[in-house]
């Protein structure tokens, strides 16, 4: 008797242990609410919460209710997810963990600081099965990547999966075939789960030396390839003539991959992959036509893989133009064929140009006309621009396309110098790149940026944006015999690091870029040699080069590269050629790194998707050197999304004055503001245990010349 008793109690605790780390993951249940259980919120993409006890009247009590401290520091993009209880989440350093989302107390982490990855990461998936185990493993688990490495975690102990692939993890490169043989591919945006599958996000790197992108989904409990959907499409495949001949074997052309995550249709069975530009970003002499499937909004058989519709919203991109974030799924009342309204399920995609593209989330069938304006051609030899591009007629843009004299920052004590590079330089929509110089308005990072938009279940969208300008030429690049005077490590200084960092090695520090002058002083080689391989935030890594390749490179950067006697080294690595290059990723600024355009930086923006029409518009953010000389509602630039609630809430944080803001999501009025440990260039996350809601930010910094942060930071109205 007294075994059967225990018996009996192991398995009613059993019984509650799982119960927290549960999820149904089919479509949003009333009893979900109190869970963020996927990746902004939903598989609908919302950043919506139906939670109600934070509202517009109480929220200015808001206090900090925990902190979690990670053992590293720097940026963190992680939007973190709660499933019953337990918050999972990511250090800048790419470890997993889950915590107690009542108290920030950890439950379990898993990786090493010194052996993760130096990539950003936007966070993890969870997955639970109908069932209770397989082969005696746990089936709730925890999806996410280190590199190029997508592993299974058990979603209780933080233990890999060793069933799942190779001892728990499978190499994103599986399937991308030679084209993509020690190329960089890693993925930072969680996967999206459709039944027992996974289907990931990589990023790519964006040169010539760019791996193919197709999408592709995974077995959840396995590993094992799915389906592949070739973006750069093969003999016989839909879009295959927009490409020169067999382009998809071409190792100079790549790209056109899904980085910033996808939303899915799960009652339908519909994946919305957004796709980003054909690689090299810039220029593409050698991939003359239309380009498809690159910068697409893809409609894919969730089950398969099959195309059911598409759009591409820049044919043959030499902007780097894709789209930023997963698109959104809504419900709007749009007028039907015979005039009258009608309820349609739609997909709502931003841009980084700062469009909106409405579409019936069935048929592809856009809610507002988009007309193809003719766009100016390049003039640069070889290329071949597109000669239209498609623009919707509504909504109006979110962020300004153009700006002229007037509009030059009147805050600078620089304007003449700032007059002269506007002068001298082309600009407009869809202008080409040239020798002297392209604005690029908004600029490479939107517009809307990887945060993406929230919407609520009244059709309203709420859209964060970027107000920067980038200055870009596009000059010859040089070709090895011309650069064979150059030791081995210069020569692949000029040929990987200069756009970014500089001639000179100063960096743009406005731009995003550091300085590697005197890096020795502050890194030791075994660092400086991992981000070489690896890469770090936005920086690719260069996987392609040998290790004596990586020496040489570090030595010269060391200022100690040991020269062959002959004063030249040996050839190159695998680098494709192409004959142009950028000048650099460089934005439009004075000398002191303020905006070379006047404010607004940064938008906060709420439109109506029912009409096309703007409910409000304010600066997001201010520019803290200035707000410091008593000017303000300049807005500032921001990384990170929002997230609305049913209470009538709107949090966000993303500026770089390190401040987190509630707003009336009705009428834009701010409500509560703090000051973060760091700034939060993420989107924060909403949930509720027990009786009590939570609001929480991960808080890394580290971007925009902001000070480095390693907390989570939880806030709740104080207790009864």
């Amino acid at each position: 008797m007294t075994r059967l008793i225990l018996t009996l109690i192991a398995l009613v605790a059993l019984a509650v242990g799982w119960s927290r780390f549960s999820q149904n993951t089919s479509d949003t249940k009333p009893n979900d609410y109190t869970n963020w259980g996927e990746y902004l919120g939903g598989p609908d993409r919302s950043h919506y919460s139906a939670l109600t006890q934070i509202t517009p009247e109480n929220v200015r009590n808001l206090q900090v209710a925990w902190t979690y401290a990670a053992p590293d520091s720097g940026q963190i993009q992680t939007n973190p997810i709660i499933i019953d209880g337990v918050l999972y989440g990511v250090t800048p350093t790419v470890q997993a963990f889950a915590l107690d989302a009542a108290t920030g107390k950890e439950i379990w982490k898993f990786g090493s600081p010194t052996k993760q990855s130096l990539s950003t990461s936007r966070g993890v998936t969870y997955w639970q099965a109908e069932g209770q185990s397989r082969n005696g493993e746990p089936e709730a688990r925890i999806l996410y990547t280190v590199g190029s490495m997508l592993y299974a975690l058990n979603a209780k102990t933080g233990k890999p999966l060793l069933s799942f692939g190779q001892g728990g993890h499978i190499d994103l490169h599986e399937g991308l075939g030679e084209q993509a043989k020690d190329k960089f591919v890693i993925s930072n945006t969680p996967g999206t789960i459709f039944n027992d599958l996974i289907i990931m996000p990589v990023r790519l790197s964006e040169g010539a030396d760019a791996a193919p992108g197709p999408v592709r989904a995974f077995n959840v409990l396995t590993g094992k390839l799915v389906w592949t959907f070739h973006t750069i499409p093969q003999p016989g495949e839909y879009g295959y003539d927009t490409w020169p001949k067999d382009t998809y074997k071409n190792t100079d052309v790549g790209g056109a991959n899904n980085w910033s995550g996808m939303s899915v249709d799960r009652k339908r069975g519909i994946l919305y992959v957004p796709t980003g530009s054909a690689a090299f970003d810039f220029y593409g002499g050698n991939r003359k036509g239309q380009n498809l499937f690159a910068n697409c909004l893809l409609a894919l058989d969730a089950r398969t893989g099959k195309r059911l519709w598409h759009f591409q919203a820049v044919h043959h991109d030499i902007w780097d133009r894709d789209f930023p974030a997963p698109p959104n799924l809504l419900t709007v009342t749009s007028n039907g064929p015979d005039g009258r309204p009608r309820r349609v399920d739609a997909v709502a995609q931003v841009t980084k140009s700062g469009h909106i593209f409405v579409f019936d989330r069935v048929t592809g069938k856009p809610l507002f006309p988009i007309k193809e304006i003719a766009v100016p051609k390049s003039d640069v030899p070889g290329e071949a621009s597109w000669p239209t591009q498609p623009l919707p007629t509504r909504p109006a843009p979110f962020a300004r396309q153009n700006f002229s004299e007037a509009d030059l920052n009147p805050y600078s004590d620089e304007r003449d110098s700032l007059l002269a590079q506007y002068r001298r330089s082309r600009r407009g929509t869809f202008q080409p790149l040239s020798r002297q110089g392209t604005f690029i308005f908004p600029g490479l990072d939107g517009g809307a940026e990887w945060g993406g938009a929230a919407t609520d279940p009244s059709g309203i969208m709420y859209v964060n944006a970027n107000e920067a300008a980038w200055l870009i030429a596009l000059n010859k690049a040089p070709k090895q015999d011309e650069l064979a005077h150059l030791s081995l490590g210069n020569r692949l200084y000029t040929t990987t690091c200069i756009n970014c960092h500089g001639p000179e090695r100063k960096g743009n520090v406005a731009s995003g870029y550091p300085s590697l002058v005197n890096i020795g002083q502050r890194h030791d080689r075994a660092y400086v040699t991992q981000i070489i391989s690896h890469g770090k935030g936005m920086m690719p890594g260069f996987t392609q080069l040998s290790a004596a390749e990586k020496q040489a490179l570090v030595g010269f950067l060391f200022d100690d590269e040991k020269i062959e006697a002959s004063g030249s080294a040996s050839k190159d690595s695998k680098n494709p050629y192409v004959p142009y290059k950028i000048s650099g990723y460089i934005k439009f600024t004075d000398s002191k790194g303020l905006s070379g355009i006047a404010p607004p930086w940064g938008t906060l923006n709420a439109i109506d998707l029912n009409t096309g029409e703007y409910v409000w518009k304010i600066p997001l953010g201010e520019e803290p050197g200035l707000a410091a000389k008593g000017i303000h509602n300049t807005g500032a630039e921001n990384y990170g999304g929002p997230v609305v609630t049913a209470s009538g809430l709107l949090f966000i944080a993303a500026t770089k004055d390190g401040k987190f803001r509630a707003f009336d999501k009705k009428t834009g009025k701010l409500l509560w503001e703090t000051t973060l440990p760091a700034a939060g260039f993420a989107t924060p996350a909403t949930y509720q245990i027990g009786s009590k809601q939570y609001v929480v930010i991960a808080c890394g910094g580290a971007k925009l010349g902001t000070k480095k942060g390693n907390q989570y930071v939880a806030f709740a109205l104080p207790s009864k």
